[in-house]
């Protein structure tokens, strides 16, 4: 039974990372594609180390996988929303087919520049 687990666990958490995988290939802007890798990316690695968790015997080990599934639930959407707004800042346009975009005027660039001099 715990190998039908560990086998569903790495089959599902290595279908969401090429999941992750083709958005990063296929999609047309930046902002699209970190949001494939920072979603499906961070649940395949996840379910991908909660498969050693659960094949391992030491408690080690399984306190290891554990803290890395918590460390990538905690850092890569943050990390995304950084990019994601460091690619805004620089002037990185959407795709064609993005209709709404909340964040036009919202930052102005000279007021940015001036509060990272100080």
């Amino acid at each position: 039974m715990i190998e039908l687990i560990i086998s569903a666990l790495i089959v599902i958490g290595a279908l969401f990372c090429l999941i992750g995988a083709l958005g990063v290939l296929r999609f047309q802007d930046v902002y699209v594609r970190m949001h494939a890798a920072s979603k499906a990316g961070t649940l395949g690695a996840g379910l991908l180390l909660f498969a050693v968790a659960v094949a391992s015997a030491e408690i080690g080990l399984i306190t290891r996988a554990v803290a890395g599934v918590l460390f990538l639930i905690l850092t890569a959407p943050v990390s995304a929303h950084l990019l994601a707004r460091a690619s805004f800042l620089a002037g990185v346009k959407t795709c064609d087919a993005t209709q709404i975009n909340e964040l036009t005027g919202k930052y102005d660039k000279q007021q940015k520049l001036a509060s990272q001099k100080r």
